[in-house]
């Protein structure tokens, strides 16, 4: 509703000068009323913009920073109407332009349009994933629709696309740079990918299909948070064997902040039910712990998901014959690495039944490691971490728990700087408590510089720890891209973590599975804070090939240096025992029948959802008879189930696209493999530069497979992920037939 009043108090002013200019005793000219009304429009705007601090532009050091400290859910809305009214006034001006349509005064403008609005979607994304509360929740699904109808009114500008259309039909025969060129076909595909070519009625069901799933994008996120914030389990003492000491703790005192002091809360989300089944000796608890995490929105009720589902598929499947394509996947896959559905079921469905193989291998260890115990039991997902763990120790005498005492989360943060230091010469110094914002006393705040030059290059901020209204998993953002084209921006970038804060005092422990996923999300950050291209544009990315570099940089975690140096005993200082990190090393192919099915199971449900017919549709049922066809395992279930799968049905980022990080993953073993050759080893200065020349600072600016085969002189090839992962290798094949992730020109 301010909006609203917003908006009119800005109509009232102009309509109010107007009128008075009329008084006037001599009438104005036809350009002093534009010029009266411009300069009375602007100071209007100036004044709503000083009243929302959501609207204001960013002030203070490091070339501004947003006002975290300043964040209100009641200023949201009418910030978010004001921004996108704002935005569409600019887009209306660019297509209104009478001049010929050039890379100047269409696709530069476009570029540094919506200031105000990206200002807005700062803080949109921090309530949204950092801060959710019922009252966002409740502004959250308002603004969905009109936000969908927002980017329908720019998408659906024809005269707009015309401008973009004209200078894309010329752009290789004009003087623009390649740079340039990338950025003109991408915000040309972003049109023409998105309905900008449909006319009539068509074009109109286009928009309210977007509208539409927005909205229900939205209903599925919060379902799930739901789910996640009401099914916490409150343990007693008499209820915790086997939890490792820092577990309990951490676990004591989340119950203390729900009011439950004495007891212990296992919280519904991976970081809390994970360690819970590795290690709790209590099967009836596992077994409620892992219902409770693998039923989130499939419970019934209010919070399920199931029809929502339907109502995507269906939709989008709608959306895209509009377009002319067969099915969903085929649409989202046209300007991926992959290109085409098949081409990513290839690769999935070629590791596949190595993986389903070793599971039997893992699955047949732990049952006889049960049996041997007397357990009298079949193992059941439920059982899988537990028994796995044991065997783990059986196998290689290794203790998760044991290691864990040597993965302090400060430490594995240091490491994290010293890699960036030794790779792309950046320097993290913590600025001043009180001089940089935050939205959380948890969240704390790095410069980043060059260490050589001292060139400030931007912010790292970091908020690691679970609490209620934060999604589960870990994440990286950016609240500002680095761009020259209007004067050089510094970057602003963010991990986000659900680790279990420690009793006070107490140094935050981790598994090394957390620590590889710290080191993932922290090559994200590197991936922004590298950037070198000009254009806003050109700092977003190819989703199967973004995570690639996140996941190489998870091989820096087990070299020597860091191992060396960051890796010590939390209580007596102690470099970690060279026999514990030969026990690490031996059993990294450990468990990987597990890692590589679960993950690959949702992978490959996703792209059957995707390309199916979706009328009718029962999601649970098609789950359930998907992963049957595929032999799924009766032991394990899919990463992330379809009723509380976000990646692909809270937004469209990773739908059709969960194969991405397959795909991410054999260009990341070939490419590890290039350090592992080089003389210096993973920190190779050479090879090195390669790395950030190529396959970081550039972004998007040069086409993904073109970008690989300068950094490493060919196409990625499957076989360097089978040997990571303790897989067969295919049959070794001529260098003509080599199984690679890159499409050929």
């Amino acid at each position: 509703m301010r909006q609203s009043l917003i908006a009119l108090s800005v109509a009232a002013a102009i309509a109010a000068a107007a009128g008075c200019s009329k008084e006037a005793s001599q009438a104005p000219t036809v350009d002093e009323n534009v010029q009266a009304q411009a300069s009375v429009a602007a100071d209007a705007k100036s004044s709503v913009v000083a009243s929302n601090p959501l609207l204001a532009e960013w002030t203070g050091p490091y070339g501004g920073v947003p006002a975290f400290d300043k964040m209100r859910v009641e200023d949201l809305k009418p910030a978010m109407e004001f921004a996108m009214a704002e935005n569409l006034r600019e887009i209306d001006a660019i297509a209104a332009n009478p001049e010929p349509a050039t890379f100047a005064n269409t696709i530069a403008e476009l570029e540094r349009s919506g200031a105000e609005l990206d200002r807005v979607f700062a803080y949109y994304g921090i309530w949204s994933a950092n801060m959710s509360s019922p009252e966002f929740r409740k502004v959250q699904g308002e603004l969905a629709p009109k936000l969908a109808d927002f980017q329908s009114k720019i998408i659906q500008n024809d005269a707009l696309f015309q401008r973009v259309k004209a200078i894309y039909d010329v752009r290789t025969d004009s003087d623009l740079t390649s740079e340039q060129q990338r950025v003109v076909e991408l915000i040309y595909n972003q049109f023409a990918n998105n309905g900008a070519t449909l006319t009539g009625e068509a074009k109109e069901r286009y928009a309210a299909i977007n509208k539409r799933l927005a909205e229900l994008h939205t209903k599925f996120a919060n379902n799930v948070l739901a789910d996640e914030e009401g099914y916490t389990l409150f343990l007693r003492s008499d209820q915790l064997s086997g939890l490792p000491e820092s577990f309990v703790k951490a676990a004591a005192a989340l119950a203390e902040e729900q009011g439950q002091k004495g007891n212990y809360a296992i919280t519904n989300t991976r970081s809390s039910m994970d360690p819970f089944l590795t290690y709790s000796d209590n099967r009836e608890l596992r077994e409620k712990v892992w219902n409770n995490y693998y039923s989130r929105g499939d419970n019934g009720g209010e919070h399920d998901n199931n029809a929502i589902i339907a109502e995507i598929l269906k939709l989008r499947d709608e959306r895209v014959e509009l377009l002319g394509f067969e099915n969903y996947a085929q649409w989202r896959l046209q300007d991926r690495m992959a290109k085409t559905p098949e081409r990513a079921m290839e690769l999935m469905e070629a590791v596949w039944p190595a993986a389903v193989a070793r599971v039997e291998e893992e699955v047949a260890d732990m049952q006889a490691l049960a049996d041997e115990e007397g357990a009298d039991i079949t193992i059941k997902p439920w059982d899988y971490r537990y028994y796995a763990e044991k065997v783990r120790k059986a196998k290689y005498d290794l203790n998760s728990d044991e290691v864990k005492q040597y993965l302090q989360l400060d430490k594995l943060r240091e490491a994290m700087f010293y890699v960036a230091g030794e790779l792309f010469n950046f320097e993290f110094s913590p600025v001043e408590e009180g001089s940089v914002p935050v939205f959380h006393e948890d969240v704390k705040v790095w410069e980043v510089t060059d260490k050589t030059s001292g060139e400030h290059i931007g912010l790292w901020y970091l908020d690691p720890f679970a609490r209620t209204g934060k999604r589960s998993g870990a994440w990286a953002t950016m609240y500002r891209d680095h761009t020259t084209f209007d004067g050089k921006t510094n970057v602003l970038s963010s991990n986000n973590s659900n680790f279990i804060k420690g009793a006070p005092g107490e140094p935050v422990l981790v598994s090394w599975d957390d620590a590889s996923t710290f080191f993932h999300e922290f090559g994200h950050a590197l991936h922004f804070l590298a950037s070198n291209v000009s254009y806003p544009t050109l700092n977003g990315g190819v989703r199967d090939y973004t995570e690639f570099q996140s996941q190489l940089l998870e091989r820096w975690l087990s070299t020597d240096e860091v191992i060396d140096n960051y890796l010590v005993h939390y209580k007596t200082g102690e470099p970690i025992p060279e026999e514990l990190v030969a026990k690490i090393k031996k059993a990294s192919k450990f468990n990987q029948g597990f890692a590589t099915t679960e993950y690959l199971a949702s992978a490959l449900v996703d792209m059957k959802f995707h390309t199916a017919d979706p009328e009718g549709i029962d999601p649970d049922k098609f789950e359930r008879e998907t992963l049957e066809k595929l032999g799924m395992p009766d032991e394990l279930v899919m990463r992330h189930r379809t009723p509380h799968f976000g990646h692909i049905f809270s937004g469209e980022g990773y739908s059709a696209g969960y194969y991405g990080y397959m795909w991410a993953d054999v260009l990341t073993s070939d490419a590890a493999e290039a350090f592992a050759e080089a003389e210096g080893g993973f920190y190779d200065k050479a090879v090195a530069k390669k790395l950030v020349d190529h396959l970081f600072a550039p972004r998007n600016a040069v086409d993904p497979a073109e970008a690989y085969r300068a950094f490493r002189g060919r196409d990625a090839r499957i076989e360097a992920l089978m040997r990571d992962r303790g897989f067969p290798v295919p049959e070794e094949k001529s260098e003509a037939k080599k199984t690679t992730v890159a499409v050929k020109d």
